[in-house]
């Protein structure tokens, strides 16, 4: 196979299961279940795949012409994501050729030498790519759409610090990070399972964001906005540096994320800052929120 033939390939594959959540499942699974896939590999796919499920349960990747209709942004960052993995494992099958881009050549090295470090770093750096070229996809969104994207990017670059930089993440209780943030374990899906952090539908028409807020759990709101709230431009600036992506840094602004979002309101970012549990983790994590008190 010539190597300009990889790409074209990896993109029929996708395009062939587009419409299909099903196939799009398949397609996911079978980078770490399939017949190619290594033993140490497969161990990965448990944090992808749980939130891919949670994507179809809500019927985000719907077909657009369904009784209810799928989300054209969230379909096409799926999109990019499983391209990446299709090209990754016809190359590493030994088909002619480099790379087509970066990302393909981190789940390359993800491949050949597996460990949390570089699973996080394939994954972001195809999740954050769907971010930036399907921005104005995100635009066409409800606000509170918006919100939840945001909320999706800040936990799956926390959950990579815990497992590459832990004391960035945790303070002093980083000896915990690598356990907690393990892509392999359940545990992770703490961080990057939102099933019990918002509503199961799309879209979320009738919902003020204020309500969404409101509905998320405790705990949940304790690690958005003591753990993570609290270090935010550095985990940002972590994945950038980590990814060799400056634009990461755009995303956000003054200590609250901006994907697609004025960059002014931060009053959803900060609400939650302010009540004594996530002061308490914040403080103990070894860090205060700008926007508390630093007296």
């Amino acid at each position: 196979m010539r190597a300009r033939h990889v790409p074209e390939l990896a993109a029929a594959r996708v395009e062939a299961v587009r419409d299909s959540t099903a196939g799009r499942y398949s397609l996911a699974a079978e980078f770490y279940y399939g017949l190619r896939a290594t033993c140490e590999c497969s161990r990965y796919g448990v944090a992808e795949l749980s939130f891919l499920r949670w994507e179809i349960e809500r019927g985000v990747l719907n077909e657009p012409t369904a009784e209810r209709g799928g989300s054209p942004w969230w379909r096409a960052v799926n999109d990019e994501l499983l391209r990446d993995k299709v090209e990754a494992d016809l190359l590493a099958d030994g088909s002619a050729g480099a790379a087509s881009s970066r990302n393909v050549e981190l789940w390359l090295e993800f491949m050949w030498a597996p460990s949390a470090a570089s699973w996080y770093r394939a994954h972001n750096a195809s999740i954050i790519a769907g971010y930036l070229k399907h921005e104005s996809l995100a635009a066409s969104e409800l606000f509170v759409e918006n919100f939840m994207m945001n909320v999706a990017l800040l936990r799956v670059i926390y959950a990579h610090a815990l497992a590459a930089a832990p004391r960035l993440a945790l303070g002093r209780f980083a000896p915990l990070g690598r356990l907690l943030g393990d892509p392999r374990r359940r545990s992770v899906g703490l961080f990057l399972d939102l099933r019990n952090t918002f509503p199961q539908r799309y879209p979320l028409d009738g919902w003020p964001l204020e309500d969404l807020i409101a509905a998320e759990q405790r705990l949940a709101r304790a690690l958005d906005y003591g753990v993570i709230a609290s270090r935010l431009t550095e985990l940002y600036d972590f994945a950038a540096a980590c990814l060799g992506e400056p634009r990461i840094t755009t995303l956000v602004s003054d200590g609250t994320p901006c994907y697609s979002w004025p960059a002014e309101e931060r009053a959803p970012w900060l609400g939650g800052t302010g009540r004594p549990l996530a002061r308490a983790i914040a403080l103990a994590t070894g860090r205060r929120h700008p926007a508390l008190p630093t007296a």
